[in-house]
């Protein structure tokens, strides 16, 4: 059963953003807390750069003013050769209100805040057969995560059992098949088939997300950046699904009946959930009456965002002619 708390994006850290940096000096502090805000101004909005927000260069320069607390940190790596690496990092969280407000101002896109997990799958095929996640390549396949964690996605591996075997047959990965991955709702996942040709690796992507399905291939012969490549596409399909446009985004208020509310357990399920939806700003209660409850909800976008974050989480459906949504066991 779906509920608030199984929506929320719970495992994003949504104000807190890095930057790499030289040193500890105070110039390349300051210039690296500017890039941290960038970095939390784009897992905010979904957006892959600014490009298009020339606007957004000068809102960086308040960065300083924003900070709560910052820190260093080294992060290892793995280069393709085997050998090992590390970065230096600067960690800053901000103040999510002055934060909120600036990306308003900006006019940037919001990406909402309920982001369920996208799952990894990665086969690769070196000519005598067919593995998933090769430990030889995890230089290759742990870049995923650090592209999805800089974007705002949260994502999760398969793990092996302890004979280092998956509950997923690769040939069955390799060709696209999905559905033994599927156990509650739709599957969340990015298949990914990567076979050397040569000096190239031809990789094939089949995603799954919210029961949108797309696919395509990337070539090149850094399997590290190819792989990147598609994870930068994966997000941004499924960030197409769940952005609210600027000129969308502001105060408006919608009504909504729900039936099927039989007790109190059932009032504060809804409850909780209409409460834990980062669309709604505030919910009181018109009325009730037997098994229905209306409610008055205070939105911070159109509602027919609202609408379709109802239909695709299922907790709330909707009833005939969509008048009266119904809270489901």
């Amino acid at each position: 059963m779906l509920t608030a708390a199984s929506l929320r994006a719970e495992t994003v850290d949504l104000y807190l953003g890095e930057a790499v940096v030289e040193d500890q000096s105070a110039g390349e502090r300051e210039r690296g807390m500017a890039e941290a805000l960038s970095n939390v101004l784009l897992k905010l909005s979904g957006l892959h750069d600014f490009s298009a927000y020339p606007q957004v260069q000068a809102g960086l320069q308040r960065a300083n003013s924003m900070v709560i607390t910052f820190y260093y940190r080294k992060q290892p790596f793995k280069l393709p050769d085997g050998s090992e690496g590390e970065q230096l990092r600067l960690a800053v969280r901000f103040s999510p209100q002055p934060v909120d407000q600036l990306a308003q101002a900006l006019e940037l896109p919001r990406w909402k805040r309920e982001r369920r997990p996208l799952e990894i799958w990665l086969v690769v095929d070196d000519g005598l057969s067919r593995r998933i996640l090769p430990i030889e390549l995890e230089y290759a396949w742990q870049n995923l995560q650090a592209v999805a964690d800089y974007r705002g996605m949260p994502v999760t591996f398969p793990s092996a059992d302890e004979d280092g075997q998956y509950a997923v047959d690769p040939q069955l990965l390799w060709g696209g098949y999905t559905d033994e991955l599927q156990q509650d709702g739709p599957v969340n996942a990015l298949v990914i088939a990567a076979r050397r040709e040569g000096p190239e690796w031809n990789i094939r992507m089949n995603l799954s997300y919210g029961g949108h399905q797309a696919s395509w291939r990337n070539r090149g012969q850094e399997l590290q950046l190819e792989l990147a490549a598609g994870m930068h596409q994966a997000i941004d399909e499924i960030v197409a699904l769940n952005t609210i446009a600027a000129v969308d985004q502001g105060q408006t208020s919608f009504t909504l009946m729900v039936s099927g509310i039989i007790g109190s357990a059932d009032y504060i399920r809804c409850l909780d959930y209409l409460q834990g939806l980062s669309l709604v700003e505030r919910v009181d209660v018109i009325r009730a009456q037997q098994g229905r409850v209306e409610f008055s909800l205070a939105l911070n976008a159109q509602p027919e965002y609202l609408l379709r974050s109802l239909s695709n989480d299922g907790v709330l459906t909707a009833g005939p002619k969509g008048k009266v949504f119904v809270l489901q066991p």
